[in-house]
């Protein structure tokens, strides 16, 4: 371990009800002209007007911009852009999951650095902090709310733009389960799948700190209790809260030790064929898992994580017999929430285009925080093992 920096957001609300903290909040930042970034769905079922009345509330107003999709494309940010600028607004509000907050993000930086955003895929490269930023989450996976990452797919390209950068940090993350309540049972595994392999793979990282151990730990415990039951009963309030605890602090975990192999494969595979980031990385886990499971650099890291899965002998495994009981455990937990369990079940994945989607993973800045540093021939082969279920 060496000097560390810690980015978390600055106010963060929790609780059923909580969005109607929101207005003294805005007040107290003199916010006072907002665009509403969603998508079309959440903005047909009011989702959008719920978040407008507290805007109102405090005496600001705003717009509302609808055309977010999944995986946002490049245009859909330059629309959004387009829109905030011509408004005028001083702050941003994204209202729903991944795909609507790192929209914002995107925008955000655009807007106060100028330039596209193309120009910022990397590492930390704008000069000035964004346009305040409101995350009000209505799922309970990605963590963007809390995270310095967003993701913006390049059709042009076929793969994600995976950006870092601490100027897109939300200022105000709003997790009310309110908005999650209604979320079919699908996306609440998909999304809280992609909440546990964030805390597996901040545990697994080269950058794992004490304080991204304890984070990632608490993170998988929690969803590994409490995402059965979200998924069997969406109108469970404390397993929807507690999924939200456990994703936001997924994401600080991942958003300070950073990712690894199996977010670098989801990337590609995601951006190629245009697939759901949560289920992409559902499916891969395991794998990920297995591979950084035989490198002698994870010395102590699965018995970190058998001890948080709270399985019979943690503290005393080998190294190998923790990994594979973790991995086996990941997957059983995958496979009773109705997910998928191998690459060949997702529509339009082709195992030909395997070595294209490798050399971007390898490529991939996630990639650098593996615990060993997969080469294309052995990301090629983790895609195959998953591609035939080969656990």
């Amino acid at each position: 371990m060496g000097r560390e920096r810690i980015n978390a957001v600055t106010t963060s609300f929790f609780g059923k009800g909580s969005i109607g903290l929101l207005p003294g909040e805005l007040k107290k930042r003199g916010y006072r002209r907002g665009l509403i970034v969603t998508d079309r769905f959440l903005f047909e079922h009011q989702a959008a007007d719920r978040v407008g009345e507290q805007i109102l509330a405090a005496g600001a107003e705003y717009a509302v911009f609808y055309l977010v999709q999944p995986n946002p494309t490049i245009q859909v940010v330059n629309d959004c852009i387009q829109a905030a600028k011509a408004l005028e607004v001083d702050f941003l509000v994204a209202v729903g999951g991944g795909s609507a907050i790192d929209t914002a993000k995107a925008v955000s930086i655009v807007i106060a650095n100028g330039g596209r955003v193309e120009d910022y895929e990397g590492v930390d490269l704008s000069a000035r902090p964004g346009l305040p930023i409101v995350a009000v989450n209505t799922t309970a996976g990605t963590g963007s709310e809390v995270t310095s990452f967003y993701i913006v797919t390049n059709p042009a390209t076929h793969s994600k733009m995976c950006i870092m950068d601490t100027n897109c940090m939300v200022s105000i993350a709003i997790n009310d389960v309110d908005f999650m309540m209604t979320m079919p049972p699908g996306l609440t595994a998909s999304t809280g799948m992609d909440a546990m392999t964030h805390a597996v793979e901040a545990l697994l990282s080269v950058r794992a700190t004490p304080l991204t151990d304890k984070d990632a730990m608490w993170a998988i415990r929690v969803i590994k209790d409490y995402l059965p039951a979200a998924v069997k009963d969406g109108q469970d309030v404390k397993a929807r809260e507690m999924m939200a605890y456990a994703e936001y602090t997924a994401g600080m975990a991942f958003s300070n030790a950073g990712l690894g192999i199996v977010h670098a494969m989801a990337h590609a595979l995601g951006g190629h064929f245009n697939l759901p980031h949560g289920i992409c990385n559902s499916v891969l886990l395991p794998y990920g898992m297995k591979f950084n499971g035989k490198s002698p650099n994870a010395s102590g890291r699965f018995q970190l994580m058998a001890e948080a899965l709270e399985l019979p002998g943690a503290a005393k495994m080998a190294d190998r017999q923790a990994a594979e009981v973790c991995v086996n455990y990941i997957r059983g937990l995958s496979k009773s929430l109705g997910m998928p369990q191998m690459l060949k079940e997702l529509k339009g994945v082709d195992p030909e285009k395997f070595g294209d989607l490798a050399d971007l993973a390898v490529k991939d800045f996630c990639m650098g925080d593996n615990l060993v540093r997969a080469d294309r021939e052995q990301v090629i082969e983790v895609y195959g093992e998953a591609w035939r279920g080969g656990i």
